[in-house]
């Protein structure tokens, strides 16, 4: 049998050979595990007697032999390095004045500073005194560095607030580089902790909040660096802070670079992310591009027209191509994804685009929208017309419908139930696309006029020789069907191979109910339920039927 950490530490084994020092999970876990020791095993834990050290007061048998034994196989100096471990188990005693006693010995043992932060928060009001008085004299900048992840851990207790504001109070007189591992730890609420920090006191300058906002995975951090560096934003703002911003892969940072555009001087340069991916960037655009004076519909509408049957070439073989913002030089967009690349180089290798937004050309001067041939089928034109357009502004949307980009035909999609122009006849057909991002577009705009929809046609497209994505479209759509429909659909599927679509059948099955209008006495009803046996207890099944008027 293993022994437990608390046999490993009552035998004089190292801390650090016990426990994961750097994991703060590791200092909590190890109170609770002594707490629920000294219920069963309590001799394993160094009593009162030891800590004051008494003369003649050992922990317990086993400890004494234990720590005899260690002494002779590893020499004199193992006399002071285990009492390290008993005095671990001591802070982590059941009783307060155990644990009292162990803190006064605790400051001579640095690498127990962990659990003095512990037991700050300690719920007997004497021990957490001695233990906050002792770790605002031992905490400086490199333990505060350090102890943040627990310190932060614990300060999620109840009495844990004062490690928080001790860390606030000692980070805050520190060099400002010092935070530096903080910036980057692995632990988010560190991360929120130092960058709140660093916002409040100034720790970092605008092109470092700009940085952070750009490349830190956290939505909270995203939104908390950004809005500060767009609160440093002026006319004198160069491109180290705004550029970090509008390149950025995460739309919050985007949207406030977007936004700092205008304050910076150069509002002209939103155009390019009126049709960025994300619907915030292209909302901030569209503020930015209204304060210089233009109406971001009729471009919209202009590069719409230049992606329908009559835009040449792009339709004809398939390909787009979209004009590269520093040299015009067009690249192409792959007509399955509507991503750009590069050229290829004599490598042969294709070159990610920048991942900041999918850009469009400028219209030329004295033009009301781009020039014939020069657009680029980019998806967020499409529904960024919807997003701002009129009912009207149908007609130019209808077209992309048979786009050979699969993105422009799910944004078009998307645009035509915005707008509540939706056409269930001429929508169904993209229910078999292969792309499976218009196929979801299409379920969700015809799932108000699914009980208009052929269920036969859709009962079809439920079998195993249909994509999944098609499949899984068209039972959402049975299923918001109307009388025995949703039924007759979920039992088709209640033996499918596919495990997910085969729960949701199950599911549905259990929540169906009669509804009005459902001539009673059913056959069919009946069929189906004497099916689904499985699925419901005898007094339940009695009662679905009893309801659908059968087997009475």
């Amino acid at each position: 049998m293993t022994e437990s950490t608390v046999e490993r530490l009552a035998s004089g084994v190292p801390l650090r050979d016990v426990l994961d020092v750097g994991a703060p999970g590791s200092w909590t876990d190890l109170d609770v595990e002594v707490r629920v020791s000294a219920r069963y095993r309590p001799g394993l834990l160094p009593g009162l007697a030891w800590v004051e050290g008494r003369r003649g007061s050992t922990a317990s048998s086993l400890i004494a032999a234990a720590v005899g034994r260690l002494r002779r196989e590893r020499g004199a100096e193992f006399a002071v390095e285990s009492v390290e471990p008993l005095l671990a188990l001591a802070l982590c005693h059941p009783d307060g004045r155990v644990r009292g006693a162990a803190l006064a010995r605790a400051r001579e043992y640095p690498d127990l500073l962990p659990l003095i932060v512990v037991r700050a928060a300690d719920w007997a009001e004497p021990v957490r005194e001695i233990a906050r008085e002792l770790l605002r004299d031992v905490l400086d900048v490199d333990a505060a560095v350090a102890l943040a992840p627990l310190i932060l851990l614990v300060g999620r207790r109840g009495r844990g607030d004062f490690g928080v504001r001790l860390l606030g109070e000692v980070l805050r007189r520190a060099p400002g580089e010092r935070l530096g591992p903080l910036y980057g730890s692995s632990d988010r609420t560190v991360r929120r902790f130092a960058h709140r920090l660093a916002v409040a006191d100034g720790f970092l300058s605008p092109a470092e909040l700009a940085r952070a906002a750009a490349q830190d995975g956290d939505a909270v951090i995203q939104d908390l660096c950004a809005e500060a560096a767009l609160k440093t934003v002026s006319a004198e703002v160069g491109d180290d802070v705004l550029r970090p911003l509008l390149t950025a892969r995460n739309p919050r940072a985007r949207s406030s670079g977007v936004t700092a555009l205008r304050r910076a001087g150069r509002a002209a340069e939103a155009e390019r992310f009126l049709t960025d991916r994300s619907a915030v960037v292209r909302a901030c655009a569209r503020y930015v591009v209204r304060q210089l004076g233009t109406d971001p519909l009729p471009l919209y509408r202009a590069w719409c027209s230049e992606m329908g049957p009559e835009a040449g070439g792009a339709r004809e073989t398939g390909q787009a191509r979209e004009p590269r913002p520093e040299t015009g030089q067009a690249r192409e967009l792959k007509p399955e994804t509507g991503h750009a690349q590069e050229p290829k180089r004599d490598t042969g290798q294709a070159r990610e685009p920048e991942p900041e937004t999918s850009h469009v050309r400028k219209p030329e001067a004295g033009q009301g929208g781009p020039k014939r041939g020069s657009f680029v089928p980019v998806p967020g034109a499409v529904i960024g017309l919807a997003e701002c357009g009129e009912r009207a502004d149908a007609v130019l949307l209808w077209p992309l419908l048979s786009h050979p980009v699969r993105a422009v035909r799910a944004r078009a999609v998307a645009g035509l139930r915005l707008l509540d122009v939706v056409d269930a006849g001429r929508l169904r057909p993209l229910l078999e696309d292969p792309a499976p991002g218009v196929v979801r577009e299409a379920g969700l705009a015809l799932l108000p006029s699914a009980q208009e929809l052929p269920a036969d046609w859709l009962m079809e497209r439920l079998g195993e020789r249909w994509p999944r994505h098609v499949r899984v479209a068209a039972f959402r759509l049975l299923s918001a069907g109307a009388g025995i429909v949703p039924l007759r659909a979920a039992v088709e599927l209640l033996e499918d191979p596919d495990p997910k679509l085969r729960g949701w059948a199950e599911q549905a099955v259990q929540r169906w109910h009669p509804p009005a209008g459902l001539p009673s006495g059913e056959a069919e009803v009946e069929a189906l339920l004497d099916r689904c046996t499985h699925l419901f207890s005898s007094y339940v099944l009695r009662r679905r039927k009893w309801e659908a008027g059968v087997g009475r």
